[in-house]
């Protein structure tokens, strides 16, 4: 086995005197998607956060064989990994475009107009509105904005939290669809979802996350068959089978 992108190992994150996190070990091999599936609550995006240094936690972060213990948000993002927040945090008010360059801003000139390239190519409605201001896009485009803006730091792990909430079932299957063609082109995903069934198809290794710690891990075909997981997350209680 290759040495993992992400290793995270023992991490605990702490709101005051409240855990959130316990002591959660998980990894994420290159080139792979990984997912965190688990109700509302359950820590997902704290981990994540932790993760990119939004958060305050112990234990150990390693990315590319660094430890990112003392690392900024902005020394992690200049090595490669980018995060799309729940409630993507796009500026309304600015254009598509705008949006994107943003993502960029450590780019070179040259690397910049590739960006745009690369995803105008991957988003072709996000090429159509790229004048039109991100505040009146609809949900599943601010989504894909979201990812676009992200994919402009030229992540080697992006990691994606709740990136179908509140989207149509179609728009959720174009999505997806997406995330599973980023890793044809090397990125690597941390994806957290709350859609079990459509992050156990897309991933190759899962977590099962509850109450701040990990209860169940392996490769994802495997969770997906799994009683316990199928009745808890993919809605095939006893009284549907």
């Amino acid at each position: 086995m290759s040495t993992p992108l992400l290793d995270i190992r023992s991490l605990v994150v702490s709101y005051g005197r409240v855990e959130a996190v316990h002591g959660v070990t998980l990894s994420v091999e290159p080139g792979s998607i990984v997912t965190v599936i688990g109700a509302n609550g359950a820590g997902k995006t704290t981990l994540l956060n932790a993760a990119m240094g939004v958060l305050p936690a112990q234990g150990q972060i390693t990315f590319a064989g660094e430890d990112l213990g003392s690392w900024g948000i902005e020394d992690r993002v200049a090595m490669g990994l980018s995060l799309v927040p729940e409630r993507r945090e796009l500026f309304g008010t600015m254009t598509v475009a705008e949006n994107l360059l943003l993502g960029g801003f450590r780019a070179t000139a040259a690397q910049r107009a590739q960006g745009f390239e690369e995803v105008y190519g991957r988003f072709p409605r996000l090429k159509e509105r790229a004048k039109q201001l991100a505040g009146t896009l609809s949900g599943g485009e601010r989504q894909m904005l979201a990812m676009g803006r992200a994919l402009m730091s030229r992540p080697r792990l992006l990691m994606l939290d709740e990136p179908s909430l509140g989207l149509a079932p179609l728009i959720v299957r174009d999505i997806f669809e997406i995330i599973t063609g980023l890793r044809k082109t090397g990125v690597s995903i941390l994806l957290v979802e709350q859609n079990a069934r459509a992050a156990l198809q897309a991933a190759d290794r899962a977590y099962v996350m509850e109450l701040g710690a990990i209860t169940t891990e392996g490769p994802a075909a495997e969770l997906a068959a799994d009683p316990r997981v199928i009745e808890s997350y993919l809605g095939l209680g006893k009284e549907e089978i």
